[in-house]
């Protein structure tokens, strides 16, 4: 069975089960629990009825506070640490169809208010024009899964009408690498380059690029996604990690920020854009 990112997977269920059963055997209601964790009660009930994801921290305060033997307690620590940490690899998700993917993307970004995307090697899907996204799409190397590149170029731009709803926010990091880098013709980079300056002058987009000129003390190691400050999603060669536990988040935040302060944004992004687009032209 295939769980998306955001959805509940069998790590999480195990673990709910577990923490309401050693809650009823420890003679707690819901609420009691709350009270000597520190924690609300209507949190307590989205934990053990599998609608949120408890953090590391979460499951070692319920755990202290439920007076749980040792072994037992470091067995569910590291479940918790593992079902905050998923892998999906890109042969899977190209078995049930890339496009599925862009449709499970745009579930997410539909579900939340504001979306923060750090892109140090290409822009993001929902910048890409269809010329560029083909491109994006098609296989790299021979090892690379099969895809229906079709499918997968249609499903990325409908993905993109999410841009239309002013009240979600988006911001994107992209470095001048990811902007310069040769995926297709000079035509294609040219018209992809004039149509990111053009989305970043819509209200609800913040886009930034952190020029080469620069000094800036540290790597821009991968793509990663932040949705609100429930979710990371990081993109590797192999495949994709969805990270959900609280320092995951908070730390990919603050990488985020780290180089957004040092990017150019605004107008000046854009203008930037446009620059470059005319040297692929000329």
């Amino acid at each position: 069975m295939n769980t998306g990112p955001d959805e509940p997977g069998p790590g999480r269920d195990d673990l709910a089960e577990t923490l309401r059963a050693l809650r009823r055997a420890a003679g707690l209601s819901g609420e009691r629990l709350a009270v000597r964790c520190a924690m609300s009660q209507a949190k307590i009930s989205r934990i053990e009825g599998r609608k949120i994801t408890p953090s590391v921290a979460d499951v070692e305060r319920i755990l202290v506070a439920l007076e749980v033997p040792r072994g037992v307690a470091d067995d569910l620590v590291a479940l918790a640490r593992r079902v905050n940490v998923q892998h999906t690899s890109w042969r899977a998700a190209a078995r049930i169809g890339l496009w599925r993917k862009q449709d499970e993307l745009r579930v997410l970004a539909d579900s939340s208010k504001t979306i923060r995307q750090f892109l140090p090697a290409m822009p993001s899907g929902l910048l890409q024009t269809e010329h560029y996204a083909r491109a994006a799409l098609s296989p790299m190397v021979s090892t690379d899964p099969a895809r229906d590149v079709d499918k997968a170029v249609g499903a990325r731009l409908r993905r993109q009408e999410t841009l239309d709803d002013l009240d979600r926010r988006f911001l994107f990091v992209l470095t001048e690498q990811a902007v310069r880098w040769r995926y297709a013709g000079p035509p294609v980079m040219a018209a992809q380059c004039r149509h990111m300056a053009d989305v970043a002058e819509r209200p609800n987009v913040d886009l930034s690029v952190v020029p080469r000129f620069g000094e800036t003390p540290g790597g821009p190691l991968n793509t990663f996604v932040v949705y609100d400050h429930r979710l990371v999603l990081a993109e590797l060669f192999s495949g994709e990690i969805a990270l959900r536990d609280a320092r995951d988040i908070a730390h990919h935040l603050e990488v985020f920020d780290f180089f957004r302060s040092r990017a150019l944004s605004g107008a000046d992004a854009a203008a930037f854009l446009r620059f470059v687009a005319k040297e692929f032209t000329d």
